[in-house]
């Protein structure tokens, strides 16, 4: 009788040992509801990190060891892993670090063509550039890169786009790149339904300055996100006080400090 019950104890603590690990392991297991997060790091400038839903790791327009807003800590390019990088145009406070984060990174370079700037002069293998053009469109993990207009220049090489970046669950980032108002940016609407918009608001000079960029946004989109960029690095750019004097106390609007994360 005494062996039965002490196998009857040791029964009933194994019992409680595997529920006690059972309900710990549960407790970790996210609910198939629990919404997942879209989180953008602002490496200054018109830099971004960003990270889809799915774990799908983008950089957009990495001017980073030359951007005098750009954290010390984020200047190290060994830091970053992306499956891809997007570069807007050709202009150095966009192109940046691209060339080199794609060889350190093996990421695909995501561009409209510029051979002289990748290949001859860059050294970047021909098979790591993924070439588009207005209207293409990019699977990178979990996310639809869309390519789009933009109203700028770009030296030495290429044309300027835009980005609007589809998600899994459904939701959109249009990244602007450099930009003046256009009236195509309705189609960008029509189609893409942007609920995050990265609002290029640099100098007057760049022809993208607050006011007018703050226009567009209202003219053409209904975004639940703005994220104000291009500014406060660079000689000549607006500053934060010359935005907020722009777009008041629009709850919308989400301003963000260099090397900031926030998730959406």
């Amino acid at each position: 009788m005494i062996g039965i019950g002490m196998k009857r104890r040791r029964m009933w603590i194994w019992f409680l040992v595997a529920f006690a690990i059972g309900g710990a392991a549960l407790a970790q297991t996210p609910s198939p509801n629990e919404k997942k997060t879209i989180s953008l790091t602002w490496l200054g400038h018109a830099a971004f990190e960003i990270v889809s839903p799915g774990g799908t790791h983008l950089l957009i327009d990495p001017f980073l060891t030359k951007n005098p807003a750009t954290p010390a800590e984020n200047k190290d390019l060994t830091r970053y892993h992306p499956t891809h990088i997007l570069v807007t145009h050709s202009h150095g406070d966009h192109l940046g670090d691209a060339v080199e984060l794609a060889k350190l990174s093996k990421a695909k370079l995501v561009s409209v063509m510029m051979l002289d700037t990748f290949v001859t002069k860059g050294g970047l293998p021909r098979e790591q550039i993924e070439t588009v053009n207005v209207g293409d469109q990019v699977t990178a993990g979990d996310v639809r890169i869309h390519v789009v207009p933009a109203m700028h220049s770009s030296e030495p090489s290429g044309r300027p786009v835009g980005y609007v970046l589809e998600f899994g669950d459904g939701r959109t980032l249009y990244d602007e790149g450099d930009t003046w108002i256009f009236g195509d940016m309705s189609l960008i609407q029509e189609f893409y339904h942007p609920n995050i918009i990265l609002m290029g608001c640099g100098a007057v000079a760049d022809g993208q300055y607050a006011r007018m960029a703050w226009l567009a946004v209202n003219r053409y989109f209904k975004p639940q996100v703005v994220i104000p960029m291009h500014y406060g690095a660079l000689p000549g750019s607006s500053t934060e006080a010359d935005i907020r004097s722009v777009v008041g106390d629009d709850a919308r609007v989400k301003f963000m400090k260099p090397g900031e994360t926030r998730k959406f």
